[in-house]
């Protein structure tokens, strides 16, 4: 019979193979080995430097290029919108930071910012629509009629876009109590702001896209309430261009969701550029083109054309030309 003592000697020989094995493996691998790591730091070392002065080098060339641009945007810009109303729509979740700097711009081709628009997170939030269709469909027009298949959001665009913009210069820059109404309706039921009152309709319109893609159930929703807003813009005032970041260009965002859609992408301009001074200068360039008949799909995401319109924009008459 195996006693107690042959057990404990078989484990304690185990245990000594095992530690015998480490010893000499650890021996013999550790020059190999600790070779092998320090080569392999030695690149990443490497790498990382190179990386780092490549991203280096590519900020300081976006930095010259923005005060290029910035310098001479007066000059490359002057008279391009000149008697021009523009109206500015943030979506929710707009970066608020852009308004000075797309303001500056505008302003800068000679265009008239007649209102800024913000809407609200409760205007697409899913248990508010019923309150956006009852109210598009109160202030609706007699002259206006919705789609058979209209989702809320689609009439309020249509109601919202025929008190910001129109097609008829004789209209555009004159109060409109009917417009103002409107505006005043829905800012009062908490789905928009106005934080500079658009008393005058324009006749074109700029759309700020959110700075993140919308998430959740009900993101496909919010995001087609955006591109329903910037459509009906489109359709009842004499251009419409959406811009943002390239997070709006990505899967999801506001701006795939219009150059994904043929019919939408061939007459609303996108830019994805927002966020860069001449990216602000080519959302210039592209209003131009919608306002000359044009549009097309510009920056460096996906399904852009171009950074901005290849062909040169023809500036507006001057008063004093």
């Amino acid at each position: 019979m195996i006693d107690f003592r042959y057990h404990l000697v078989s484990i304690v020989a185990i245990f000594l193979a095992l530690t015998v094995g480490i010893v000499l493996g650890s021996t013999v691998l550790q020059e190999p080995l600790i070779k092998s790591a320090e080569e392999t730091t030695a690149q990443l070392r490497k790498s990382n430097e190179d990386y780092r002065q490549e991203n280096t080098g590519l900020r300081q060339r976006e930095a010259g290029y923005d005060a290029f641009v910035t310098a001479t945007s007066p000059r490359l810009l002057s008279g391009m919108l000149a008697g021009e109303q523009v109206v500015v729509v943030e979506a929710p979740g707009a970066d608020a930071g852009t308004r000075e700097p797309v303001t500056e711009m505008l302003t800068t081709a000679g265009a008239t910012v007649t209102g800024w628009l913000t809407l609200t997170d409760k205007y697409l939030a899913a248990e508010q629509a019923g309150l956006v269709d009852q109210l598009a469909t109160t202030l609706k027009p007699a002259s206006i009629t919705f789609a058979e298949q209209a989702t809320p959001y689609d009439k309020a665009a249509v109601v919202l876009a025929g008190a910001l913009v129109t097609r008829e210069p004789a209209e555009a820059g004159k109060k409109d109590a009917t417009a103002a109404g409107v505006l005043a309706a829905f800012a009062d039921a908490g789905l928009l702001n106005l934080d500079q009152e658009p008393e005058q309709r324009a006749t074109s319109a700029i759309v700020i896209a959110p700075a993140s893609v919308y998430e959740g159930r009900t993101a496909e929703a919010r995001t087609g309430a955006v591109v329903s807003l910037a459509q009906a813009l489109d359709d009842t005032g004499r251009g419409t261009v959406v811009t943002g970041t390239i997070d709006a260009a990505g899967t999801g965002g506001v701006l795939t969701a219009i150059r994904d859609n043929g019919d939408v992408a061939g007459k609303v301009s996108t830019v994805d550029t927002l966020d860069m001074t001449a990216g602000r200068a080519s959302l210039v360039y592209a209003l131009r083109e919608q306002l000359d008949g044009g549009s097309g799909q510009y920056g460096i995401g996906p399904a852009a054309a171009s950074f901005l319109p290849t062909a040169t924009p023809t500036p507006s008459p001057t008063s004093g030309g």
